[in-house]
This record gives structure tokens, C-alpha cells and sequence, in this order.
């Protein structure tokens, strides 16, 4: 078994006005390279707080999360941001793209934090590559208000592959979709599973994603119920 990621017991919970709240309860969870798994569940029940620390974006307050042989959260805060950048891929509901950046800045920013700048030229080619298999060959200068939805998710999902990351970790990828364009979000994630192996983590509510994908884990107040 070629495990990419693993959580073990991993717990997080939050305070309000002296209250605390438990999220996660004690999550055990296995990704295997090449896996397209989705997180399903209720609204609540800890999807996207699971993702985002099993991503390095939130730290839980008791367990141990890694990737290949990366221990994530025995590392300073320094050092989990550079594995962000050289081995994960985030795609968001809301894209969060640079207004004032055209398409191919945006998926470039990743890749110029991670490397010199001066190779600026050898960036550009890489970049329209990304988008031109996002099939956005034709919207290489276009800024994010000239784009549509779906076009904008494109240029996320070109983002997070521009550094050939191990994992692509989507939060609700296509809940600002409408129907069509969110199945074609879903394909062009499929295609790069399957040319590329690559490996990818959805948190979905969307009952499409969950049965195209080659594995559903589900979570239910704060653990998870069965994953198959």
C-alpha cells in the first residue's frame, strides 16, 4: 500500500465567548497515492476543517498529520508553508484569484515564491501549458472579472497543479457552479488523475463527485463513520 497521506487521532476544536466547541473527534484517516477520495457529510459535521489541516492550513490541537515522510505539524510555521507550495494544491469554492492579475499571473504566483524569478521566460512557458490544458489557451491575459465562473475555477485548478504538487486537496470545487460547469471542473480533475495519477482529496456535498470518485470517506459530527 503506497500511502501519500495520513492522520492519526488528529482532534481540533474551537473557543467562543468561553465555550468549546469540538469539530474533530479523533480522526484516523489513510490516502493512497493516485486516490480520488471524497470527504461527504452533513453541513457541520468537520469536512472542511478536516481538509484544511490535513492540507497545513489549520493546526489541530492533539494528533499528527503526514505527508510521504513529512511529519506537517512537527514543523515550524516556515517550513509547512514551503510544503505547501512545492507539494500541495489548494482549489476553493471561491477561486480566490488576484482581481488585478491576469490568468497566467495568477497561476504563476505559486511557482514564482517557490523559485528565482529571473527564470521569468521558462515560468510564462509553464504557465500557458497549465492553462492551455485547462482548454483557457484563449484567456491567457484575461484579469478574473473577464472570465466565468467556470473559468475561473479552471485557472485555480492550473494554479494548483503549477508546481506539480503530490496532492490536491478541493474544498467544494464546484459549489459555485452551475450544473454544467461543474461537471466539466469534475472531469478535467478526473483526466488528471488518471493521465497523471495525481492524487486528490474533495470535500463535496455534490452527490456527482462523490460517485465518480474512487473513494467516499464520511464524516458525521466530528468523526468519521466509514470510508469505502
Amino acid at each position: 500500500m503506497n500511502l501519500i497521506l495520513q492522520a492519526k487521532g488528529v482532534e481540533r476544536s474551537y473557543e467562543n465567548s468561553g465555550t468549546v466547541l469540538p469539530v474533530l473527534k479523533g480522526i484516523d484517516l489513510e490516502i493512497k497515492q493516485g486516490e480520488v477520495a471524497a470527504i461527504v457529510g452533513p453541513s457541520g459535521a468537520g469536512k472542511s476543517t478536516l481538509l484544511h489541516i490535513l492540507g497545513g492550513l489549520d493546526k489541530p490541537n492533539k494528533g499528527e498529520v503526514f505527508l510521504q515522510d513529512d511529519n506537517i505539524y512537527k514543523m515550524n510555521d516556515k517550513s509547512r508553508a514551503r510544503l505547501r507550495n512545492e507539494k500541495i494544491g489548494f482549489v476553493f469554492q471561491f477561486y480566490h484569484l488576484l482581481p488585478e492579475f491576469t490568468a497566467l499571473e495568477n497561476v504563476l504566483l505559486p511557482l514564482m515564491i517557490k523559485e528565482d524569478s529571473r527564470n521569468i521566460k521558462s515560468f510564462e512557458e509553464k504557465g500557458r501549458k497549465a492553462l492551455s490544458r485547462m482548454k483557457l489557451e484563449n484567456r491567457i491575459q484575461h484579469k478574473p472579472n473577464q472570465l466565468s465562473g467556470g473559468e475561473q475555477q479552471r485557472v485555480a485548478i492550473a494554479r494548483a497543479l503549477i508546481n506539480e504538487p503530490k496532492i490536491i486537496f478541493c474544498d467544494e470545487p464546484t459549489g459555485n457552479l452551475d450544473s454544467q460547469s461543474g461537471k466539466q471542473i469534475i472531469s478535467l480533475l478526473l483526466e488528471l488523475n488518471r493521465d497523471n495519477r495525481q492524487t486528490i482529496v474533495i470535500v463535496t456535498h455534490d452527490e456527482y463527485i462523490a460517485k465518480v470518485s474512487s473513494r467516499i470517506v464520511n464524516i458525521f459530527d466530528g468523526k468519521i463513520l466509514k470510508s469505502a
